[in-house]
Order: structure tokens, then sequence, then C-alpha cells
């Protein structure tokens, strides 16, 4: 079979996107990604054999509307050149489109006219995300441009994933048909992401606090800061190491530069996700601060898997979709915004041993059940599914 993963995205740092990829190439697939750029980066890489093609350089830092669309729009542009090259040349039999923005998949149209599959993979649900992102309301013309532009992305593809159950039960209310639509969320890959008899490389002269995702103030990252200051005198020894890039960075290491917390709190760039497990290694304890209102109440986290995967104990904010699939013997939760609540956590689990062995342990039992190892046979039986479909019914071309 040959596929193209197609995302706005730096695909290093992106496990969703590569873990699909490289799953569909162990098995022997051909898999080309069209992706975004970083700086200095090569134009053409194979990763793990997967044909990577960074077709465009992306700062984040936007801040306005029309200039987040308008780098939307030119990688739109630049990726139906580069889908419709590529499709002509080896003829794919899937395009796996991932969202955000959900009408990239339109850069698949000269593919799919010419009988490839198409699938549309939501990380995040749009029209809620911007919404937050850019202080919409739901009521605006934005947001129901937005609602517009999924219906039709949606309906263009040929199925449907979402990332979560929450927002399953949303889009089927509004978007989509059931029998289009397929949860597949984001589980580390156990290969990758698993606790090992050598133990964790903490160094005992500090308790290492780690965020690595997004730095956007819908992540919570302020109520984290704030909770270090509140434990500082109490923890001498904390730290929060935070990895990622986001358009509210600056504001970020303002405020942790104005409380003075720049010997506590330290801000590292985008690792690839080989990287990460060593990274997570290292901490003490995982932070997933995210907003409890609007799109973050709903927005699962991978870190929270990633933690729990690699024996690491988990605070997390009390949202929607936390208390959904994790309770209090796996995850301990404080209340979502509240810098207070999340200090007295930090200090309950860095003073009680048994209470982190405890959550490690029952965490540890979740991930048994639920990684990609186990799960993966969903996105490969639909995968197998939607192009067998395909070649039965399509043209003389995929009939052969």
């Amino acid at each position: 079979m040959k596929v193209c993963m197609v995302a706005y995205t730096f695909y290093e740092g992106d496990n969703r996107v590569r873990r699909y990829a490289e799953t569909l190439v162990k098995r022997g697939d051909c898999v080309d990604a069209i992706v975004l750029r970083q700086e200095r980066a090569k134009e053409l890489q194979n990763v793990a054999g997967v044909n990577v093609y960074k077709i465009q350089h992306r700062n984040i830092n936007e801040h306005l509307k029309i200039e987040y669309l308008l780098k939307l729009m030119l990688f739109l542009i630049k990726s139906f050149y580069h889908i419709t090259r590529l499709h002509l040349k080896n003829r794919y039999d899937l395009i796996h489109v991932h969202s955000v923005p959900d009408f990239e998949v339109f850069a698949a149209l000269a593919a799919k006219l010419t009988g490839a599959k198409l699938i549309l993979d939501i990380h995040d649900i749009v029209p809620e995300l911007f919404a937050s992102k850019f202080n919409a309301k739901k009521e605006s013309l934005f947001f129901r441009m937005l609602l517009i532009a999924e219906k039709l992305s949606i309906g263009f593809s040929d199925h449907v994933i979402v990332a979560n159950h929450i927002w399953y039960e949303r889009l089927i209310q509004r978007s989509v048909k059931e029998r289009k639509c397929t949860v597949v969320m984001n589980y580390p890959d156990t290969e990758m992401f698993r606790r090992t008899e050598k133990g964790n490389k903490k160094s005992e002269n500090k308790f290492v606090m780690l965020y690595p995702g997004t730095l956007s103030i819908h992540q919570g990252l302020e109520t984290a800061i704030n909770a270090v200051e509140l434990v500082k005198d109490k923890i001498p020894e904390i730290e929060f190491h935070i990895y990622g890039k986001g358009t509210d960075e600056e504001y970020f290491c303002d405020l942790v530069k104005n409380k003075g917390l720049e010997n506590r709190i330290y801000f590292n760039p985008i690792v690839p996700i080989e990287k990460l497990p060593e990274i997570i290694c290292s901490a003490d304890v995982g932070i997933e601060p995210k907003k409890k209102h609007s799109f973050g109440n709903e927005a699962f986290s991978t870190k929270i898997l990633e933690f729990m995967a690699m024996g690491i104990p988990v605070i997390a904010s009390d949202t929607m979709v936390h208390k959904h699939y994790f309770n209090e013997k796996m995850v301990k939760f404080f209340e979502s915004e509240n810098a207070i609540d999340l200090a007295e956590k930090i200090l309950l689990l860095k003073k009680n041993e048994k209470i982190r062995k405890a959550l490690i342990i029952n965490s540890l039992n979740f991930m048994e059940r639920n990684n990609w190892e186990k799960k993966k046979t969903i996105y490969l039986n639909l995968v197998d599914r939607i192009v067998k479909n395909q070649k039965k019914y399509g043209n003389a071309y995929y009939g052969k």
C-alpha cells in the first residue's frame, strides 16, 4: 500500500503522525509525509523508513487570525502541488490528512479524483480550538464559518478519525454520520515509552517537574509557574523544565523573569520524539495544567499517557476529558487555574512517597491495557477496509 501523510506540523516532534506512518512502514507499506520545516532542517529526509517532505518553514508566532490563516493557506497550496506531483508519480492508495486545519483535506483534491481514498484525522476539534485561540464566541460569524468548513471537509473525506470520545459524540451530532467516524486515541508506543529496570535517571539533589507541549495560554502554564513560585521556599531543590514552542512563549518567559524564577524554571526547544523518553526519565513529576474552560476542557493530553507509561506520577487539572479517562488512583488532580491547589498537590507528592508509588503502579496497570501496541489494529483494520473497498469498487487501475 502507498500512503501519504499530510500535516501542518513538525514531523520530528509529532508523535501521532509519526506513530501512524512508522506503523505502516513496519508492516511493509510505503509512506511519504508532507509537513512543516524547522529552521535549518533539510527539505527531504528519511526518518525510520518514512520519506519526509518539509515544504514550508514556520515560526510559531501568530497572534492575529489573518496571519495564522495566511500561513495555513500557503501550506494548503504548497501541499496540493506536492501531493498531486507525488501521486502522479507513485499513485497513492490513501491520503491521510491530519487536522488542524480541517480544510487541508482539499490539498488531496486531484489525488482523490484520480482514485486515492482520503482520511481526515481530527487531532483538535477546529471550531472550538480557534474560538479559544482568538477569543471568538460560538455565536460569532467566525465560529459559524469554521463549522461550515468542518462539515465540508468531513463531507469530502472518505472517513474521519477523531482523537477522543467526547469529540466523537460532538461530531456525530453536528457534522458526520456514526459509520463514517472512528475514535483513535493518541496512545504511546510502548517500544519507545516504557519503564525499564534501570530506573529513571533522577538527580538526588533536585525535584524536577516536567511539561513537554505547546506554549499557549489555554495550556495553563501560567498556573504551573505561579505554583512553582508558591513552593520554591518549601522545596528549595525544585526545578520546572518546559519543552516546546508556541505563540505565547514570550509571555511565559517574561512572566518567569518578572517573578525572578530563572533559576527554577527552564525553557527548552521542541525535541525529536526519540529524545523525549530520556527527558521524561529525569523527571520526578509530570505536570498537565490545561485550563478547564472552552477548548481545553475537552482536549485530551497525550503527555499524561507518556508520563504514565514511563512510570512518572502525574498532576493534572480537573478537566472534563481528564476525568473521563482517569481517576484519582492514577492521576492526582488539582482545580484548574488554581495555583494554590496545584502547589499543595506538588508538596503532597514531594513529601509522600507512598502516594507517588501508588499512582505509578495504577498508571502502569492502565497502560498495560491502553497502548499503541494493543490498539494499533483499530487503525490498521480501518485503513485496510478503506483501501480494500477502493480496489474492489474503484477504477480499472485500482481494480488490478
